[in-house]
Formats: C-alpha cells, structure tokens, sequence
C-alpha cells in the first residue's frame, strides 16, 4: 500500500474506532439510565432511553458500512483486516446491549405503576459490574490489549452468581404471595436482560482477543485457529 493511501487508510480506522467508542458511550448511558429509571420508577426517563435506542441502532449499522466500505476499497489483510472485521462484531454486540438496556426501560414502566417489592440492589450491583466490564472492553479493544480483555471475561462469573441470587429471591416472594407474582415477573425479565449485557460483553472480549491473536478464544478456554480468515501473518 502506498504511503499515502496508507496514511488515508488509518485515518479511517481511526474513525471506525472513534465510532465504535462512541457507540459504547452511549451503550454504557443507556445501562445506567435504564437502572436509575427503574430505581426512581420514573417513566420519563424510561421513554426517553427508548427513544435514544435508534441512534444506537443507526451508529451501529453506520459502522456495519463504513467498515465493509474500508474492506472493498482498501482490501486490507491479517491484522489490518481482523481489526475491521472486530469493529463490526463488537458494534452489533453493542447494539444488542442497547437493545437490552431499552427493554429495561420498557419493564421500568411496567412496574412504575406499584411500589417495588423490595430495594433494588443486586440489580444496580450487575448494572455496574457490566458497566466497568464494558469500558475496560472497549479500552481492549482501542489498544488491543488481550490481558484486559481475558481479565473481563472472568468479571462476567459475578453477574451470573447475582442473576442467580436474584432469581431465588424472587422466586421466594411469589411463591409466598401471588399478589406479587407480575412485579416479581417483570423484575426476573430485567435481571436476565443484566445477565444477557454482561455475555455480550464476554462476546466483545473474545473478539479482541481474535483480533490481537486470530485466534478465538471461547468461555471454555478453548483456543482455535480460524481456518480461511486467518489471511496471512501479521
């Protein structure tokens, strides 16, 4: 590639990063919006985080295209390729997280018409664990730094372990009064959707550390090479 097609070229890469890291942004508010309105039970709130979803949805499929653009023009390989290609699937996870975070909205207006059964703790608590979870995500994947992005992976064992407790807990208090059994519902539908942020998130890392390696890297440990992507070496 000549020198300054090669300078055109990461400059666009670094848009598509910059895109990608603002897309987490608005994610990572979108979580955090999601949770104080089903704290509060402020309906406001709840439908103005609906209504921000279609500019996560239209950033995302902005990148989709920009990034197949990159590919068709520049026709990159190995690790220029692989960073693109990651750009695509983390802005789809993202997208999915946005979508979860406005489904929480959504249950949040479900239940801003009663009192919460109890105060709200676990939940906040899973809320924050995936929002760290996700910055230091993206961090890896602005640096390609695999350690961080291995690290995150494990945090997501914390989520599942309160989604658990969560679920129990609920389960106690329809089981003891079946007034509550449609607030305790609507509750157990948004600690999953805490539970389904943090695996997208674990998704975002096992693609970083494809794209650092060509390599992927499953839950299980598991590491493979990937026939007929790996183009050539770095």
């Amino acid at each position: 590639m000549p020198p300054s097609s090669r300078v055109t070229f990461e400059r666009e890469l670094k848009n598509l990063r910059d895109d990608v890291l603002m897309l987490s942004i608005m994610v990572d508010n979108a979580i955090q919006q999601s949770t104080i309105a089903l704290k509060q039970q402020n309906v406001d709130l709840a439908r103005q985080i609906m209504a921000e979803d279609k500019k996560i949805n239209d950033l995302r499929y902005k990148i989709e295209d920009d990034a197949y653009t990159l590919i068709a023009r520049q026709q990159p390989i190995a690790r220029d390729l692989r960073g693109i290609i990651a750009a695509i699937h983390i802005a789809i996870e993202l997208e999915r997280i946005g979508d979860y975070a406005a489904g929480n909205a959504t249950l949040a207006i479900e239940l801003a018409n009663e009192p919460l059964l109890k105060p709200l703790i676990d939940i906040p608590k899973m809320a924050d664990i995936s929002r760290d979870m996700l910055r230091t995500a993206i961090n890896a994947y602005i640096h390609w730094d695999i350690e961080s992005a291995q690290q995150t992976i494990q945090c997501d064992t914390q989520v599942d372990v309160l989604d658990e407790r969560v679920y129990h807990e609920l389960l106690d208090l329809m089981l003891q009064d079946r007034s509550k059994v449609a607030r305790a519902t609507f509750l157990l539908w948004v600690s999953h959707n805490m539970e389904r942020i943090a695996d997208r998130i674990t998704n975002i890392c096992e693609r970083v550390i494809y794209m650092v390696t060509g390599q992927v890297h499953g839950t299980d440990g598991i590491v493979q090479g990937v026939d007929g992507f790996r183009l050539a070496d770095d």
